[in-house]
C-alpha cells in the first residue's frame, strides 16, 4: 500500500507521523520497524499516529523504531501537537490521551509547544542514582563532562543488566552546570542514544530541582537542542504541575510504498 506520511522533530528527536483520523492505516510491528529504519525506509526515532477519540481533541499511539508499542513519549507529544494544529486542529490549548492517561499541551508566545505531564510522586535511589516514572521509566545518573562520554556503552550496560534487562529501562546521564543542566540519554526501544528525550529531560529535570518545594523552572541542554521543565514540587520527591517546553517542527512530508 502507498502510505501518506510526515516528518517532525523536537530538538533532534524525531518521528513519522500518519494521519490516521479515518482510522484506515493499520501497521504491523515488522512495517513500523522497517518505516523508522535509517537506511531502508524514512528514519525516525518513533512513529505516532493522530486518531480521532470522542472527548479529546486527539489520540495519540506511538510506536518505538523496534516496532513495538511503546511508553509516553514527551517530545512525540509535543510535535504530535503541532501536528494536530498544522493539519486544522486550530487551538490553543489541546487535550489528548496518550498511553499513559491524559495530557495537556499549550502552543506558547514564542512557537513552543508546552506539554503537561504526568504527576510523580516518589523518586526511588538506587546505587546512589534515581529512578522515576514520568510516563516512561528513566535511571538518572549524575555525571561529571556529559558531553565526553561513550553514552551508547555506559547506556546499553545499565539498560541491559539483569535488574533491568527484561522491561528495559531509559538511562540519562546528566550534568549539573551553574546555568542549566547537560542531559544525554540511552533510550530503550530505539536501543541507541538519541538527540533528546522528552521525558527523560523531565525525569533528569525533577532530581535536580531547584527549590525544597514551590515553583521550579530548569533549563536543559540536549545534543539536539535546548528544552525547559516547570513544575511544582509539593514535598519530598513529589512533584505536580510539570511542563515539558520546547520546539517541535516540521521537516517534510512524502509517500512510501508499505510492503
Amino acid at each position: 500500500m502507498s502510505l501518506s506520511f510526515f516528518k517532525y522533530q523536537g530538538t533532534g528527536n524525531d518521528f513519522v507521523i500518519i494521519d490516521n483520523r479515518k482510522g484506515d492505516v493499520e501497521l504491523t510491528p515488522a512495517q513500523v520497524k522497517r518505516l523508522c529504519d535509517r537506511r531502508f525506509g524514512i528514519g525516525a526515532d518513533g512513529l505516532m499516529m493522530l486518531q480521532e477519540l470522542p472527548g479529546y481533541d486527539f489520540e495519540m499511539i506511538y510506536f518505538n523504531s523496534d516496532g513495538r508499542e511503546a511508553s509516553m513519549c514527551g517530545n512525540g507529544g509535543r510535535c504530535l501537537t503541532q501536528f494536530a494544529y498544522d493539519m486544522g486542529i486550530r487551538k490553543d490549548r489541546f487535550r489528548f490521551l496518550a498511553v499513559d492517561g491524559e495530557h495537556e499541551a499549550v502552543i506558547a508566545q514564542n512557537g513552543w509547544i508546552n506539554l503537561k505531564m504526568k504527576d510523580v510522586k516518589g523518586i526511588e535511589e538506587r546505587h546512589g542514582d534515581a529512578i522515576l516514572d514520568t510516563g516512561s521509566p528513566h535511571y538518572v545518573k549524575a555525571v561529571e563532562n556529559v558531553m565526553d562520554m561513550d553514552v551508547y556503552r555506559e547506556g546499553r550496560h545499565i539498560r541491559f543488566s539483569r535488574e533491568y534487562e527484561a522491561k528495559g529501562i531509559n538511562v540519562n546521564f546528566v550534568e549539573n552546570d551553574e546555568r542549566r543542566i547537560i542531559v544525554r540519554t540511552y533510550e530503550r526501544g530505539v536501543e541507541d542514544e538519541t538527540y533528546s528525550c522528552g521525558t527523560g529531560v523531565t525525569a533528569a529535570a525533577l532530581v535536580f530541582a531547584h527549590n525544597d518545594n514551590g515553583f521550579n523552572r530548569i533549563d536543559v541542554q540536549t545534543k539536539g537542542g535546548y528544552l525547559a521543565v516547570e513544575f511544582d514540587k509539593v514535598m519530598d520527591q513529589c512533584f505536580e504541575n510539570i511542563w515539558l517546553c520546547g520546539p517541535a517542527s516540521f521537516v517534510y512530508r512524502g509517500e512510501i510504498v508499505v510492503e
